[in-house]
């Protein structure tokens, strides 16, 4: 069964739906998204958008601020032309309706916050749920447009190449996708595909990422012929909720911005120790001070304390972290937060340019799933839903700009050598020693014998699950553990080219900061660049 359509998006985060809305008054989009339209890391973002809308602020500081967050390995001319184009993007989001908090006093009318790493007040927010309001705004319209097809609860099995089918030269012509429920594959062709897919969180045992996170986009624009740069910088979020009962709950950058507290069990404050800037560090500093003491304590987990403040000011300022907190019994009125850090953003991943193009001819990444050379080494708060908002317009205008082409002719999914699965345990053992081994061997401190131990364990992982792909018939789990294992590779191989600790990758072996500043780029065997 072939779907025909002018553009396939994968994805339905800030990047994918802000991308179909641009492009639907003039062409016929399809939104395929894993789950329902709503499910994506980008509505469980917390604090806000980082943007110039204040005079005080300015496009130079937010350069900077960015630059010393990417521990200068952010591209000048990709920080430049998103910092620039900040303000545009906000100004969109309002346009439709996005329900940012408020402040009369303000020179835009909406409340500014500060996050860790930057020098102004120019995070604006809705509450403490920016994500889910910009989601459900967006979501409202997507779902309002003739023009915008939704294939929910389906997945991407694999982008469909020209080389690969017969057609030599012409790029990505779409994609097989995985109809869950249906459980059967059909065929969406389209001369443009854009990867919206998300990051890789799902990969460690511990993240802040929805279970949508498994690095789809990045593993099948790899197998596709896609470079793939800086994918050692694992951002690790410093305070994720510890609590038993509380999955993959984020605290806010922004508790610490309003004047939280990181804590040990006596109370003993210790980031002053770690850094200048102390809880206003840039987050891969405060993830591994937080790391340090409790390893040198042996403590589970430290506390996050901002119950000096008034309590109506916090149910007003964080009403969603309150409400949540309190629900496991915790009253941060009174209380502090217990905390730890987990995984929580892929700054590297497919090589993009400015107009979010990727080697392959008729394939686009945006969001989380690219490297446009914004985060460098790490990525500043709030920068990455600014970085889907106008990555997002910029693929629109690209696509936009092209001529209409013909309708395609593409070969149906192949299942005639394969049979059902005979024991999907395979599946749930290989997912767990994957997420142990990434966790245990490449998490926040590294060593070069950890990441051999872990590409080892991956390399004997990878050829179980080939295997199992080769023989058996796809599923939701099967999908997401081959790209799983594939992003876990190219993590690790990214680790090791990389001799010096930098930013969010920080090595034992090379504790220096190397004079060169350069970005690890790997390229697969049928890269034709």
């Amino acid at each position: 069964m072939l779907n025909q359509y002018d553009v396939l998006i994968l994805g339905s985060g800030t990047a994918g739906q802000s991308l179909a809305l641009r492009l639907a008054d003039k062409l016929k989009v399809a939104l395929v998204t894993k789950r329902e339209l709503s499910d994506s890391a980008s509505a469980w973002a917390q604090g806000g958008i980082a943007a110039v809308l204040d005079t005080a602020d300015s496009i130079e500081a937010h350069i900077q601020d960015t630059f010393t967050a990417g521990a200068y390995l952010c591209d000048p001319v990709a920080t430049r032309f998103v910092v620039e184009n900040g303000r545009r993007a906000i100004e969109w989001l309002i346009g439709r309706g996005v329900p940012f908090t408020r402040e009369d006093q303000s020179e835009l009318g909406y409340h500014l916050t500060r996050e860790g790493g930057h020098s102004h007040r120019r995070i604006i927010h809705a509450a403490d749920a920016t994500g889910a309001a910009v989601q459900a705004t967006l979501s409202e319209e997507v779902r309002r447009h003739p023009n915008i097809h939704i294939f929910e609860h389906h997945i991407a099995v694999d982008l469909i190449i020209g080389d690969k089918v017969g057609r030599p030269g012409e790029g990505c012509l779409g994609a097989y996708v995985l109809d869950i429920k249906a459980d059967r594959v059909v065929t969406f062709g389209a001369p443009n595909t854009v990867l919206a897919t998300g990051g890789t969180g799902k990969v460690y045992l511990y993240t802040t990422n929805p279970d949508v996170a498994t690095g789809d986009g990045i593993a099948m624009a790899w197998r596709a012929g896609c470079r793939v740069a800086n994918m050692e910088f694992i951002q690790f979020h410093p305070t994720c909720l510890y609590h038993p009962q509380a999955k993959s709950f984020l605290i806010s950058e922004a508790v610490r911005g309003e004047g939280g507290l990181l804590k040990l069990p006596d109370g003993t404050r210790f980031m002053p120790e770690h850094d200048e800037r102390a809880e206003l560090a840039p987050r891969d500093v405060v993830a591994r001070a937080i790391d340090f003491e409790m390893k040198k304590h042996g403590v589970d987990c430290v506390y996050l304390d901002i119950s000096h403040k008034p309590a109506d000011w916090l149910r007003g300022h964080f009403p969603n972290i309150h409400a949540r907190c309190l629900e496991l019994g915790i009253d941060i009125t009174r209380q502090p937060i217990p905390v730890v850090p987990a995984a929580h953003y892929t700054c590297g991943g497919i090589v993009t340019d400015l107009s979010a193009r990727t080697d392959v001819a008729g394939l686009y990444a945006v969001g989380e799933s690219a490297c446009s050379g914004l985060h460098g080494a790490n990525r500043l708060a709030s920068n990455s839903l600014l970085e889907c908002l106008v990555f997002g317009e910029a693929a629109a205008q690209d696509i936009l700009a092209k001529t209409a082409t013909a309708p395609l002719t593409l070969p149906d999914w192949d299942e005639s050598r394969v049979t059902d699965a005979d024991e999907e345990v395979v599946i749930s053992h290989n997912w767990a020693e994957l997420r142990r081994a990434m966790w245990d061997y490449v998490g926040i401190v590294r060593t070069t014998k950890r990441l051999q131990r872990a590409q080892h364990r991956i390399r004997l992982l990878t050829n179980e699950i080939n295997e199992f792909y080769s023989n058996f018939r796809v599923s939701n789990n099967l999908i997401e553990l081959r790209n799983l294992v594939v992003t876990a590779d190219l993590i690790v191989r990214c680790a090791l080219k990389r001799k010096e600790s930098r930013g969010l990758h920080y090595s034992r072996d090379y504790p220096d900061t190397a004079d060169r500043i350069r970005s690890t780029v790997l390229r697969p065997p049928r890269f034709k660049g």
